[in-house]
């Protein structure tokens, strides 16, 4: 956890600076990306909401997606991650939308994704999405990682 905080204390900083907020959709890290935020202190100022998308009905009732709106998109991919941050992004009105959608482990997902598959996506005045692949079947390990570099990945459009 500490190393997210640290990542998170970078982002926070930035985020503050340029008066810019942020909202969180989150699957496979389960809050993670949210927590990180969270723990620095002064996160009222920049940290506008987040949502753990795990499930189907989480979906539909926290992103409002509905199955008739998920034509032609499936959970772990990098367009859905890219619905997520910008449904994200407009639902709360914020600056940034971040996202993760992925297989943290033991096993795969229905999709036929390994473990340790993720994608995700930042959305705002810059954007981009992307796949990370870890190789590992460790559950916690991957969440951290899978939180670790979505958190890095709103970093460097922070940096820009």
């Amino acid at each position: 956890m500490k190393e997210l905080v640290g990542i998170a204390e970078q982002v926070a900083a930035k985020l503050i600076a340029r008066k810019q907020t942020i909202a969180v959709a989150e699957s496979s890290t389960g809050g993670l990306i949210s927590a990180s935020l969270l723990a620095v202190p002064g996160a009222s100022a920049y940290f506008l909401g987040g949502a753990v998308v795990y499930t189907r009905d989480a979906r539909r009732v926290l992103m409002d997606i509905s199955d008739e709106g998920m034509k032609g998109f499936r959970s772990s991919s990098e367009p859905y991650a890219q619905l997520l941050a910008e449904q994200m992004r407009g639902r709360f009105n914020s600056d940034w939308g971040l996202s993760e959608t992925g297989a943290a482990g033991p096993t795969g997902n229905r999709y036929g994704d390994a473990a340790g598959h993720s994608c995700m996506a930042a959305s705002g005045p810059v954007a981009e999405v992307m796949t990370l692949e870890t190789g590992s079947s460790d559950r916690l390990g991957n969440m951290q990682m899978f939180a670790a570099t979505a958190l890095k990945l709103l970093l460097r459009k922070l940096e820009g």
